[in-house]
């Protein structure tokens, strides 16, 4: 594999891992446990943007365009990619108030599904104790 190529690697895993961020609540709906992935990735989130910290993967890409000779990012990974592409630059507090709100709307979600389960387990095991 080539320099560039893994510059693409970190490139796509970055992409991945901010689907996750967006997406990751919403898997748990399916299976509980992934909350307690998801819980660190959303921390990690919002340390990069109130904290206004690099990513790893950032400097990762960069240092494989280093090794290929290309040029390395001169802004952060949504800087380059997403904003002005996804959005314009003067809605990111908009941008970011809505996937918060979709990240809220998918934990809201597990939160009710995981009691409806609790009440079904218990009205199951109330059944089964009758008979």
């Amino acid at each position: 594999m080539g320099w560039k190529e893994l510059a693409f690697v970190f490139l796509a895993l970055h992409f991945a891992f901010m689907a996750y961020v967006l997406l990751g609540g919403f898997l748990a709906w399916k299976w509980p446990k992934a909350i307690w992935f998801h819980l660190p990735a959303i921390g990690w989130g919002i340390a990069l943007i109130g904290f206004g910290l690099n990513c790893p993967l950032t400097y990762a890409q960069n240092w494989a365009l280093g090794h290929a000779g290309e040029p390395p990012l001169t802004r952060g990974f949504v800087d380059t990619y997403i904003e002005g592409i996804l959005y314009p630059e003067r809605y990111v507090h908009v941008a970011q108030a809505i996937l918060a709100l979709i990240v809220l709307v998918s934990y809201v979600g597990f939160f009710v599904l995981r009691r409806r389960r609790k009440s079904r387990a218990a009205a199951v095991e109330m059944r089964s104790e009758r008979v």
